[in-house]
């Protein structure tokens, strides 16, 4: 499903313009949590599959000297 995006708005803002006093200082990775939670909220209303893995997402590489 095609969308068009021509007449969409769009605003460009200072990096702490528009954020209440309380996220000014929050960190970034408290502010992704947020937006995390509100994308999956979103994904839900629109009616997708937000089933996440129960997997883990860290990814380690084990390199053992020879010898």
């Amino acid at each position: 499903m095609a969308t068009n995006r021509q007449n969409y708005r769009v605003r460009k803002l200072d990096r702490h313009a528009g954020f209440d006093d309380d996220l000014k200082d929050a960190p970034p990775a408290d502010r992704l949590d947020m937006v995390w939670q509100l994308t999956v909220d979103v994904w839900a209303f629109m009616g997708y599959d937000i089933a996440q893995s129960r997997l883990s997402r860290h990814l380690v590489r084990v390199i053992r000297r020879e010898g």
